[in-house]
Protein backbone atom coordinates (compact mmCIF):
# COMPACT_ATOMS: atom_id res chain seq x y z
CA UNK A 1 0.00 0.00 0.00
CA UNK A 2 1.78 3.55 -1.22
CA UNK A 3 1.59 5.96 1.40
CA UNK A 4 -0.42 9.04 1.82
CA UNK A 5 0.59 11.74 -0.17
CA UNK A 6 1.05 14.41 3.36
CA UNK A 7 2.79 12.69 6.06
CA UNK A 8 4.94 14.82 7.90
CA UNK A 9 5.10 18.57 7.99
CA UNK A 10 7.46 20.93 9.87
CA UNK A 11 7.13 23.36 12.16
CA UNK A 12 7.04 26.78 10.95
CA UNK A 13 9.60 29.70 11.59
CA UNK A 14 12.77 27.63 11.49
CA UNK A 15 15.86 29.34 12.33
CA UNK A 16 18.49 30.43 9.37
CA UNK A 17 21.64 28.84 11.56
CA UNK A 18 21.33 25.53 10.18
CA UNK A 19 19.00 23.44 12.37
CA UNK A 20 17.09 20.81 11.51
CA UNK A 21 13.28 21.34 11.53
CA UNK A 22 11.06 19.14 13.77
CA UNK A 23 8.77 16.86 11.89
CA UNK A 24 5.24 16.35 13.27
CA UNK A 25 2.96 13.78 12.15
CA UNK A 26 -0.26 15.01 10.54
CA UNK A 27 -3.38 13.36 8.63
CA UNK A 28 -2.14 10.21 10.26
CA UNK A 29 -4.56 7.50 12.06
CA UNK A 30 -5.00 7.81 15.98
CA UNK A 31 -3.72 5.16 18.18
CA UNK A 32 -6.30 3.76 19.98
CA UNK A 33 -7.04 4.54 23.54
CA UNK A 34 -6.28 0.49 25.04
CA UNK A 35 -5.00 1.72 28.64
CA UNK A 36 -8.14 4.14 29.20
CA UNK A 37 -8.94 4.22 32.73
CA UNK A 38 -12.37 5.02 32.30
CA UNK A 39 -13.12 2.33 29.53
CA UNK A 40 -10.97 -0.27 31.51
CA UNK A 41 -13.44 0.56 34.59
CA UNK A 42 -16.78 0.49 32.42
CA UNK A 43 -15.72 -3.17 30.68
CA UNK A 44 -14.05 -4.51 33.58
CA UNK A 45 -17.52 -4.28 35.03
CA UNK A 46 -18.70 -6.24 32.24
CA UNK A 47 -16.08 -8.80 32.65
CA UNK A 48 -16.98 -9.38 36.36
CA UNK A 49 -20.88 -9.81 35.33
CA UNK A 50 -20.54 -11.89 33.11
CA UNK A 51 -18.04 -14.56 35.19
CA UNK A 52 -20.36 -13.94 38.01
CA UNK A 53 -23.84 -14.94 35.60
CA UNK A 54 -21.58 -17.94 34.71
CA UNK A 55 -20.68 -19.03 37.46
CA UNK A 56 -24.62 -18.61 38.89
CA UNK A 57 -26.00 -20.01 36.22
CA UNK A 58 -23.35 -23.32 35.76
CA UNK A 59 -26.35 -25.40 36.70
CA UNK A 60 -27.84 -24.74 33.42
CA UNK A 61 -25.12 -26.05 31.09
CA UNK A 62 -24.09 -29.67 30.02
CA UNK A 63 -20.68 -30.63 31.64
CA UNK A 64 -19.67 -31.26 28.14
CA UNK A 65 -20.84 -30.30 24.87
CA UNK A 66 -22.22 -32.13 21.84
CA UNK A 67 -20.99 -30.12 19.46
CA UNK A 68 -19.34 -31.39 15.92
CA UNK A 69 -16.13 -30.76 14.35
CA UNK A 70 -15.82 -26.98 12.99
CA UNK A 71 -18.97 -25.82 14.45
CA UNK A 72 -17.17 -22.54 15.59
CA UNK A 73 -14.93 -22.15 12.69
CA UNK A 74 -18.05 -22.30 10.09
CA UNK A 75 -19.81 -19.68 12.11
CA UNK A 76 -16.93 -16.45 12.84
CA UNK A 77 -15.48 -14.76 10.32
CA UNK A 78 -12.37 -16.16 8.56
CA UNK A 79 -10.30 -12.41 8.85
CA UNK A 80 -10.36 -10.20 11.74
CA UNK A 81 -12.23 -6.96 11.31
CA UNK A 82 -10.00 -4.29 10.01
CA UNK A 83 -11.85 -1.60 12.14
CA UNK A 84 -13.79 -2.58 14.99
CA UNK A 85 -17.69 -1.90 15.25
CA UNK A 86 -19.36 0.20 17.80
CA UNK A 87 -19.22 -1.10 21.18
CA UNK A 88 -17.12 -3.98 20.49
CA UNK A 89 -16.65 -5.39 23.61
CA UNK A 90 -19.97 -5.73 24.68
CA UNK A 91 -20.62 -7.03 21.24
CA UNK A 92 -17.81 -9.57 21.73
CA UNK A 93 -19.24 -10.65 24.95
CA UNK A 94 -22.21 -11.67 23.91
CA UNK A 95 -20.90 -14.05 20.89
CA UNK A 96 -18.63 -15.47 24.17
CA UNK A 97 -22.26 -16.42 25.52
CA UNK A 98 -23.76 -17.34 22.57
CA UNK A 99 -20.97 -19.02 20.15
CA UNK A 100 -18.18 -19.96 22.36
CA UNK A 101 -19.97 -21.16 25.83
CA UNK A 102 -21.95 -23.59 24.03
CA UNK A 103 -19.18 -25.68 22.83
CA UNK A 104 -17.45 -25.55 26.14
CA UNK A 105 -16.83 -28.53 28.76
CA UNK A 106 -17.41 -26.65 31.94
CA UNK A 107 -14.77 -27.90 34.24
CA UNK A 108 -15.92 -25.35 37.05
CA UNK A 109 -19.24 -27.49 36.94
CA UNK A 110 -20.66 -29.29 40.18
CA UNK A 111 -21.32 -32.70 38.16
CA UNK A 112 -17.81 -32.44 36.26
CA UNK A 113 -15.89 -35.78 38.07
CA UNK A 114 -13.89 -36.67 35.13
CA UNK A 115 -10.52 -35.01 35.33
CA UNK A 116 -8.43 -33.81 38.79
CA UNK A 117 -10.23 -30.27 38.96
CA UNK A 118 -9.30 -26.51 37.36
CA UNK A 119 -9.37 -25.49 40.96
CA UNK A 120 -11.26 -21.85 40.92
CA UNK A 121 -11.63 -19.20 43.46
CA UNK A 122 -12.75 -15.60 43.31
CA UNK A 123 -9.78 -14.47 44.91
CA UNK A 124 -7.87 -16.43 42.46
CA UNK A 125 -9.75 -15.20 39.10
CA UNK A 126 -9.35 -11.68 40.64
CA UNK A 127 -5.67 -12.07 41.58
CA UNK A 128 -5.34 -13.32 37.75
CA UNK A 129 -7.04 -9.99 36.93
CA UNK A 130 -4.59 -8.27 39.10
CA UNK A 131 -1.17 -9.94 37.53
CA UNK A 132 -2.83 -9.11 33.84
CA UNK A 133 -3.43 -5.65 35.00
CA UNK A 134 -0.06 -4.95 36.51
CA UNK A 135 1.45 -7.11 33.43
CA UNK A 136 5.31 -6.91 34.76
CA UNK A 137 8.06 -9.47 33.18
CA UNK A 138 9.87 -10.33 36.51
CA UNK A 139 12.89 -12.09 34.65
CA UNK A 140 15.27 -10.83 37.02
CA UNK A 141 15.47 -9.09 40.40
CA UNK A 142 15.85 -5.86 38.91
CA UNK A 143 13.49 -6.05 36.62
CA UNK A 144 10.85 -6.07 38.94
CA UNK A 145 12.45 -6.61 42.71
CA UNK A 146 9.28 -7.02 44.47
CA UNK A 147 7.47 -9.74 41.79
CA UNK A 148 10.83 -11.67 42.49
CA UNK A 149 10.91 -10.93 46.60
CA UNK A 150 7.40 -11.80 46.97
CA UNK A 151 7.66 -15.12 44.90
CA UNK A 152 10.53 -16.15 47.35
CA UNK A 153 8.59 -15.56 49.81
CA UNK A 154 5.48 -17.30 48.63
CA UNK A 155 7.00 -20.82 47.42
CA UNK A 156 8.46 -20.69 51.71
CA UNK A 157 4.86 -19.90 53.27
CA UNK A 158 3.62 -22.43 50.27
CA UNK A 159 6.61 -25.15 51.08
CA UNK A 160 5.91 -24.83 54.33
CA UNK A 161 2.77 -25.30 54.43
CA UNK A 162 2.83 -28.66 52.61
CA UNK A 163 5.33 -29.84 54.84
CA UNK A 164 7.79 -29.74 52.92
CA UNK A 165 11.41 -30.10 54.80
CA UNK A 166 13.49 -26.93 55.30
CA UNK A 167 16.27 -28.52 52.66
CA UNK A 168 14.01 -27.45 49.60
CA UNK A 169 13.30 -24.03 51.04
CA UNK A 170 14.92 -20.33 50.82
CA UNK A 171 14.45 -20.87 54.80
CA UNK A 172 17.23 -23.53 54.23
CA UNK A 173 19.58 -23.97 51.48
CA UNK A 174 17.04 -24.41 49.11
CA UNK A 175 14.98 -22.62 47.13
CA UNK A 176 11.22 -22.40 44.93
CA UNK A 177 9.83 -21.23 42.00
CA UNK A 178 6.43 -20.36 40.35
CA UNK A 179 6.30 -22.21 37.16
CA UNK A 180 3.22 -22.49 34.98
CA UNK A 181 3.09 -26.50 34.65
CA UNK A 182 4.54 -29.59 36.36
CA UNK A 183 5.84 -30.61 32.75
CA UNK A 184 7.73 -27.15 32.84
CA UNK A 185 9.18 -28.39 36.50
CA UNK A 186 10.13 -31.61 34.84
CA UNK A 187 11.80 -30.87 32.42
CA UNK A 188 14.11 -28.20 34.51
CA UNK A 189 14.76 -30.92 37.03
CA UNK A 190 15.97 -33.06 33.60
CA UNK A 191 17.86 -30.09 32.01
CA UNK A 192 19.68 -29.62 35.89
CA UNK A 193 20.07 -33.01 36.31
CA UNK A 194 21.83 -34.07 32.52
CA UNK A 195 24.09 -31.29 32.59
CA UNK A 196 25.23 -31.96 36.49
CA UNK A 197 25.87 -35.36 35.44
CA UNK A 198 27.44 -34.50 32.05
CA UNK A 199 29.81 -32.37 33.69
CA UNK A 200 30.71 -35.47 35.65
CA UNK A 201 31.18 -38.25 32.80
CA UNK A 202 31.81 -36.04 30.03
CA UNK A 203 29.61 -34.66 27.47
CA UNK A 204 29.87 -36.54 24.66
CA UNK A 205 27.97 -39.92 26.90
CA UNK A 206 24.17 -38.37 27.16
CA UNK A 207 23.21 -41.32 24.90
CA UNK A 208 24.08 -42.98 27.64
CA UNK A 209 22.24 -41.46 30.46
CA UNK A 210 18.32 -43.55 31.62
CA UNK A 211 15.54 -42.08 33.36
CA UNK A 212 13.16 -44.02 35.19
CA UNK A 213 9.56 -43.37 36.24
CA UNK A 214 6.64 -46.40 36.79
CA UNK A 215 4.14 -47.35 34.17
CA UNK A 216 1.61 -45.15 35.62
CA UNK A 217 3.98 -41.84 35.32
CA UNK A 218 2.08 -38.95 33.53
CA UNK A 219 3.54 -38.81 29.73
CA UNK A 220 4.79 -35.81 30.25
CA UNK A 221 7.35 -37.41 31.67
CA UNK A 222 8.67 -38.99 29.16
CA UNK A 223 8.37 -36.07 27.03
CA UNK A 224 10.42 -34.02 28.63
CA UNK A 225 13.10 -36.38 28.81
CA UNK A 226 12.45 -36.44 25.40
CA UNK A 227 13.21 -32.92 24.81
CA UNK A 228 16.39 -33.10 27.35
CA UNK A 229 17.89 -35.27 24.88
CA UNK A 230 17.14 -38.36 26.76
CA UNK A 231 16.96 -41.54 24.00
CA UNK A 232 13.64 -42.79 23.80
CA UNK A 233 14.70 -46.21 24.41
CA UNK A 234 16.62 -45.27 27.45
CA UNK A 235 13.21 -43.87 29.34
CA UNK A 236 12.70 -47.04 31.56
CA UNK A 237 8.52 -47.04 32.53
CA UNK A 238 8.55 -50.22 34.62
CA UNK A 239 5.72 -52.23 35.46
CA UNK A 240 3.68 -51.55 38.28
CA UNK A 241 0.52 -54.41 39.52
CA UNK A 242 -2.83 -54.01 41.27
CA UNK A 243 -1.44 -56.26 44.74
CA UNK A 244 0.57 -53.32 44.74
CA UNK A 245 -1.97 -50.21 44.11
CA UNK A 246 -0.15 -49.44 41.30
CA UNK A 247 3.24 -48.38 43.37
CA UNK A 248 6.73 -48.27 41.77
CA UNK A 249 8.04 -50.68 43.73
CA UNK A 250 11.83 -50.06 44.88
CA UNK A 251 12.74 -53.51 44.18
CA UNK A 252 11.83 -53.35 40.31
CA UNK A 253 13.41 -49.63 40.31
CA UNK A 254 16.94 -51.61 41.47
CA UNK A 255 16.69 -54.10 39.30
CA UNK A 256 16.35 -51.75 36.02
CA UNK A 257 18.99 -49.94 37.57
CA UNK A 258 21.35 -52.36 37.90
CA UNK A 259 20.55 -53.93 34.41
CA UNK A 260 21.81 -50.46 33.18
CA UNK A 261 24.69 -50.12 35.61
CA UNK A 262 25.48 -53.63 33.65
CA UNK A 263 25.22 -52.44 30.34
CA UNK A 264 27.74 -49.67 30.81
CA UNK A 265 24.66 -46.79 30.64
CA UNK A 266 24.14 -44.11 33.03
CA UNK A 267 21.37 -43.89 35.56
CA UNK A 268 20.25 -40.06 35.42
CA UNK A 269 16.72 -39.41 36.91
CA UNK A 270 13.98 -40.67 38.92
CA UNK A 271 10.52 -39.54 38.33
CA UNK A 272 8.32 -40.59 41.59
CA UNK A 273 4.67 -39.45 41.77
CA UNK A 274 2.50 -38.77 44.31
CA UNK A 275 -1.18 -39.14 43.65
CA UNK A 276 -1.07 -40.50 39.76
CA UNK A 277 -3.05 -39.42 37.53
CA UNK A 278 -5.27 -42.43 36.55
CA UNK A 279 -5.73 -44.07 40.03
CA UNK A 280 -3.91 -41.54 42.57
CA UNK A 281 -0.97 -43.90 43.69
CA UNK A 282 1.70 -43.05 45.53
CA UNK A 283 4.97 -44.33 45.09
CA UNK A 284 7.34 -45.14 48.30
CA UNK A 285 9.49 -41.56 48.11
CA UNK A 286 11.74 -42.61 51.21
CA UNK A 287 12.52 -46.47 49.82
CA UNK A 288 13.19 -44.97 46.36
CA UNK A 289 15.89 -42.23 47.11
CA UNK A 290 17.44 -45.12 49.10
CA UNK A 291 17.69 -47.05 45.82
CA UNK A 292 19.00 -44.04 43.99
CA UNK A 293 21.63 -42.67 46.19
CA UNK A 294 24.19 -45.05 46.02
CA UNK A 295 23.72 -44.25 41.89
CA UNK A 296 23.86 -40.74 42.06
CA UNK A 297 20.36 -40.29 40.62
CA UNK A 298 18.44 -37.12 40.77
CA UNK A 299 14.90 -38.34 42.35
CA UNK A 300 12.29 -35.50 41.33
CA UNK A 301 9.25 -35.99 43.19
CA UNK A 302 5.61 -35.17 40.73
CA UNK A 303 2.75 -34.28 43.39
CA UNK A 304 0.34 -32.07 40.35
CA UNK A 305 -2.67 -33.43 42.05
CA UNK A 306 -2.11 -34.64 45.10
CA UNK A 307 0.45 -32.10 46.38
CA UNK A 308 -2.53 -29.70 47.61
CA UNK A 309 -3.16 -32.36 50.04
CA UNK A 310 -0.01 -32.37 51.72
CA UNK A 311 -1.68 -29.09 53.74
CA UNK A 312 -3.53 -31.48 55.63
CA UNK A 313 -1.37 -33.07 58.49
CA UNK A 314 -3.23 -36.60 57.97
CA UNK A 315 -1.83 -36.83 54.23
CA UNK A 316 2.65 -35.78 55.57
CA UNK A 317 3.25 -39.37 55.87
CA UNK A 318 3.07 -40.28 52.34
CA UNK A 319 5.50 -38.32 51.44
CA UNK A 320 7.76 -39.72 53.99
CA UNK A 321 11.52 -39.65 52.99
CA UNK A 322 11.02 -36.46 51.33
CA UNK A 323 14.24 -34.80 52.81
CA UNK A 324 16.41 -36.99 50.20
CA UNK A 325 14.68 -36.02 47.16
CA UNK A 326 16.37 -33.12 44.29
CA UNK A 327 13.18 -31.66 43.61
CA UNK A 328 9.63 -31.53 44.04
CA UNK A 329 6.89 -30.23 42.52
CA UNK A 330 3.10 -29.31 42.58
CA UNK A 331 0.15 -27.53 40.46
CA UNK A 332 -1.81 -25.01 43.22
CA UNK A 333 -4.37 -24.41 40.68
CA UNK A 334 -5.06 -28.29 40.06
CA UNK A 335 -6.88 -28.46 43.90
CA UNK A 336 -5.94 -25.14 45.89
CA UNK A 337 -7.84 -22.89 44.37
CA UNK A 338 -5.39 -20.58 42.16
CA UNK A 339 -6.31 -21.05 39.00
CA UNK A 340 -4.43 -21.88 36.30
CA UNK A 341 -1.39 -21.27 35.50
CA UNK A 342 0.39 -22.06 39.42
CA UNK A 343 3.21 -24.79 39.70
CA UNK A 344 5.47 -24.53 42.52
CA UNK A 345 8.82 -26.10 42.48
CA UNK A 346 11.58 -26.44 45.05
CA UNK A 347 15.05 -27.81 44.80
CA UNK A 348 17.63 -28.48 47.08
CA UNK A 349 20.31 -27.15 45.21
CA UNK A 350 19.42 -24.18 43.38
CA UNK A 351 22.63 -23.47 41.55
CA UNK A 352 22.24 -26.30 39.55
CA UNK A 353 19.28 -25.01 37.41
CA UNK A 354 21.00 -21.92 37.05
CA UNK A 355 24.47 -23.94 35.99
CA UNK A 356 21.83 -25.40 33.26
CA UNK A 357 20.07 -22.38 32.56
CA UNK A 358 21.43 -19.55 33.61
CA UNK A 359 22.66 -16.77 30.77
CA UNK A 360 24.25 -14.06 31.08
CA UNK A 361 23.97 -11.54 27.94
CA UNK A 362 24.31 -7.70 28.61
CA UNK A 363 21.00 -6.39 27.33
CA UNK A 364 19.16 -8.20 30.30
CA UNK A 365 18.14 -5.77 32.97
CA UNK A 366 20.26 -6.38 35.86
CA UNK A 367 21.30 -4.57 39.10
CA UNK A 368 24.78 -5.71 39.73
CA UNK A 369 25.63 -3.50 43.22
CA UNK A 370 22.42 -5.06 44.20
CA UNK A 371 23.34 -8.40 43.36
CA UNK A 372 26.57 -8.42 45.37
CA UNK A 373 26.30 -10.58 48.80
CA UNK A 374 22.63 -9.97 48.78
CA UNK A 375 20.85 -13.62 47.75
CA UNK A 376 19.32 -11.79 44.94
CA UNK A 377 17.50 -14.36 42.58
CA UNK A 378 16.82 -13.69 39.01
CA UNK A 379 14.26 -16.47 38.19
CA UNK A 380 15.06 -16.55 34.31
CA UNK A 381 17.89 -18.98 35.45
CA UNK A 382 15.74 -21.42 37.04
CA UNK A 383 13.68 -22.45 34.30
CA UNK A 384 13.36 -22.63 30.61
CA UNK A 385 11.54 -19.54 29.86
CA UNK A 386 12.86 -16.06 29.90
CA UNK A 387 9.39 -14.28 29.91
CA UNK A 388 7.39 -15.25 33.34
CA UNK A 389 4.37 -14.03 34.62
CA UNK A 390 3.90 -12.56 38.08
CA UNK A 391 1.92 -15.36 39.32
CA UNK A 392 3.48 -15.14 43.15
CA UNK A 393 0.56 -12.04 43.39
CA UNK A 394 -1.96 -15.24 42.79
CA UNK A 395 -0.91 -17.60 44.94
CA UNK A 396 -0.20 -14.65 47.47
CA UNK A 397 -3.61 -13.51 47.46
CA UNK A 398 -4.67 -17.24 47.78
CA UNK A 399 -2.77 -17.75 51.01
CA UNK A 400 -3.71 -14.06 52.52
CA UNK A 401 -7.52 -14.76 51.63
CA UNK A 402 -8.09 -18.19 52.63
CA UNK A 403 -5.46 -18.87 55.25
CA UNK A 404 -3.39 -22.35 55.30
CA UNK A 405 -6.58 -23.37 57.59
CA UNK A 406 -9.31 -22.41 55.12
CA UNK A 407 -7.23 -24.46 52.32
CA UNK A 408 -7.28 -27.40 54.53
CA UNK A 409 -10.99 -27.19 55.06
CA UNK A 410 -11.06 -26.66 51.18
CA UNK A 411 -9.29 -30.01 51.07
CA UNK A 412 -10.92 -32.20 53.36
CA UNK A 413 -14.28 -31.39 52.49
CA UNK A 414 -13.90 -32.44 48.85
CA UNK A 415 -12.16 -35.75 50.44
CA UNK A 416 -15.52 -36.47 52.63
CA UNK A 417 -17.70 -36.12 49.39
CA UNK A 418 -15.23 -38.80 47.39
CA UNK A 419 -15.28 -40.75 50.81
CA UNK A 420 -19.50 -40.80 50.59
CA UNK A 421 -19.64 -41.72 46.93
CA UNK A 422 -17.10 -44.95 47.55
CA UNK A 423 -19.09 -45.68 50.67
CA UNK A 424 -22.40 -45.56 47.94
CA UNK A 425 -20.07 -47.83 45.77
CA UNK A 426 -19.31 -50.35 48.05
CA UNK A 427 -22.86 -51.19 49.50
CA UNK A 428 -24.10 -51.84 45.81
CA UNK A 429 -22.38 -55.47 45.59
CA UNK A 430 -23.41 -54.76 41.53
CA UNK A 431 -20.10 -52.49 42.09
CA UNK A 432 -16.20 -52.71 43.24
CA UNK A 433 -14.03 -50.26 44.41
CA UNK A 434 -11.05 -50.90 42.45
CA UNK A 435 -8.12 -49.01 44.37
CA UNK A 436 -7.75 -47.43 47.94
CA UNK A 437 -9.25 -44.27 47.70
CA UNK A 438 -6.69 -41.65 49.17
CA UNK A 439 -7.57 -38.35 48.24
CA UNK A 440 -10.89 -37.67 46.48
CA UNK A 441 -10.73 -39.68 43.26
CA UNK A 442 -12.65 -43.06 43.33
CA UNK A 443 -11.60 -45.69 41.08
CA UNK A 444 -14.48 -47.94 40.18
CA UNK A 445 -16.10 -50.81 38.18
CA UNK A 446 -19.28 -53.18 37.87
CA UNK A 447 -18.98 -56.23 37.98
CA UNK A 448 -19.85 -58.32 35.11
CA UNK A 449 -22.57 -61.84 36.15
CA UNK A 450 -20.64 -64.71 35.48
CA UNK A 451 -23.04 -65.99 33.49
CA UNK A 452 -22.63 -63.34 30.40
CA UNK A 453 -19.32 -63.49 30.02
CA UNK A 454 -17.38 -62.42 34.16
CA UNK A 455 -14.16 -60.76 33.61
CA UNK A 456 -14.06 -61.37 29.82
CA UNK A 457 -17.13 -58.79 29.15
CA UNK A 458 -16.38 -56.43 31.85
CA UNK A 459 -14.44 -54.17 30.22
CA UNK A 460 -16.83 -53.79 27.54
CA UNK A 461 -19.60 -53.41 29.99
CA UNK A 462 -17.52 -50.89 31.98
CA UNK A 463 -16.71 -48.97 28.75
CA UNK A 464 -20.73 -49.04 27.59
CA UNK A 465 -21.54 -47.81 31.01
CA UNK A 466 -19.35 -44.53 30.66
CA UNK A 467 -20.85 -44.03 27.75
CA UNK A 468 -24.49 -44.24 28.81
CA UNK A 469 -23.55 -42.18 32.03
CA UNK A 470 -21.65 -39.59 29.86
CA UNK A 471 -24.27 -39.50 27.71
CA UNK A 472 -27.47 -38.31 30.39
CA UNK A 473 -27.49 -34.42 29.14
CA UNK A 474 -27.74 -33.09 32.77
CA UNK A 475 -24.79 -34.90 34.12
CA UNK A 476 -22.89 -36.18 35.81
CA UNK A 477 -19.33 -36.27 33.29
CA UNK A 478 -16.59 -39.11 34.21
CA UNK A 479 -13.58 -40.71 33.11
CA UNK A 480 -11.99 -43.67 32.56
CA UNK A 481 -8.61 -45.64 32.96
CA UNK A 482 -7.09 -49.02 31.65
CA UNK A 483 -4.92 -50.23 34.58
CA UNK A 484 -3.19 -53.87 35.32
CA UNK A 485 -5.77 -54.82 32.30
CA UNK A 486 -9.15 -53.47 33.59
CA UNK A 487 -10.72 -50.97 32.10
CA UNK A 488 -12.54 -48.59 35.31
CA UNK A 489 -14.25 -45.51 35.61
CA UNK A 490 -12.64 -42.19 37.60
CA UNK A 491 -15.01 -39.59 39.85
CA UNK A 492 -12.76 -37.33 40.94
CA UNK A 493 -14.44 -34.66 43.21
CA UNK A 494 -12.71 -30.88 43.18
CA UNK A 495 -15.00 -28.39 41.78
CA UNK A 496 -15.88 -26.11 44.50
CA UNK A 497 -19.39 -25.65 42.99
CA UNK A 498 -19.72 -29.34 43.89
CA UNK A 499 -22.03 -30.14 46.80
CA UNK A 500 -22.97 -33.47 48.19
CA UNK A 501 -26.48 -33.23 46.63
CA UNK A 502 -24.73 -33.71 43.41
CA UNK A 503 -22.06 -36.40 44.27
CA UNK A 504 -25.76 -38.44 45.00
CA UNK A 505 -27.33 -37.07 42.02
CA UNK A 506 -23.97 -38.97 40.40
CA UNK A 507 -23.89 -42.05 41.72
CA UNK A 508 -27.83 -42.52 41.10
CA UNK A 509 -27.17 -41.80 37.24
CA UNK A 510 -24.54 -44.66 37.29
CA UNK A 511 -26.64 -46.91 39.57
CA UNK A 512 -29.40 -46.15 36.72
CA UNK A 513 -27.59 -46.65 33.70
CA UNK A 514 -25.60 -49.54 35.10
CA UNK A 515 -29.58 -51.62 35.79
CA UNK A 516 -30.62 -50.87 32.17
CA UNK A 517 -27.02 -52.26 30.99
CA UNK A 518 -27.70 -55.63 32.91
CA UNK A 519 -30.98 -55.57 31.94
CA UNK A 520 -30.62 -55.73 28.36
CA UNK A 521 -27.52 -58.59 28.63
CA UNK A 522 -29.62 -60.32 30.82
CA UNK A 523 -32.32 -60.38 27.68
CA UNK A 524 -29.70 -60.48 24.89
CA UNK A 525 -28.39 -63.99 26.95
CA UNK A 526 -31.64 -65.75 27.25
CA UNK A 527 -32.65 -64.97 23.36
CA UNK A 528 -29.28 -67.30 22.93
CA UNK A 529 -29.67 -69.82 25.87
Amino acid sequence: MAPPSRCFDTINGATDNGAVPVPVLVDAPQSPKVLDPDEFRRQGHEVIDFIADYYGRMGDYPVHSSVKPGFLRDVLPTDAPSRPEPDAFSSALQDVRDLILPGMTHWQSPRHFAHFPASSSTVGALGEALMAGINVVPFTWAASPAATELEMVVVDWLGKALHLPESLLFAGDGGGTLLGTSCEAMLSAIVAARDQKLKEIGGNRIGDLVVYCSDQTHFAFSKAARIAGIQRYHCREIQTCHENMFALSPKALQAAIQADVDAGLVPLFLCATIGTTQTTAVDPVGELCAVAAPHGVWVHVDAAYAGSALVCEEFRHLIDGVESVDSFSMNTHKWLLANIDCCGMWVKKPSALVAAMGTEPEYILKDAAASKGNDVVDYKDWSITLTRRFRALKMWLVLRCYGTDGLRDHIRSDVRMAEAFETMVKVDPRFEVVTDRKFALVCFRLRSPQKVGGEKTANELNRALLEEVNAVRSGPYMSSAMVGGMYILRCAVGSKLTQERHVKDAWEVVQDRASSLLRKMETIYSLHH
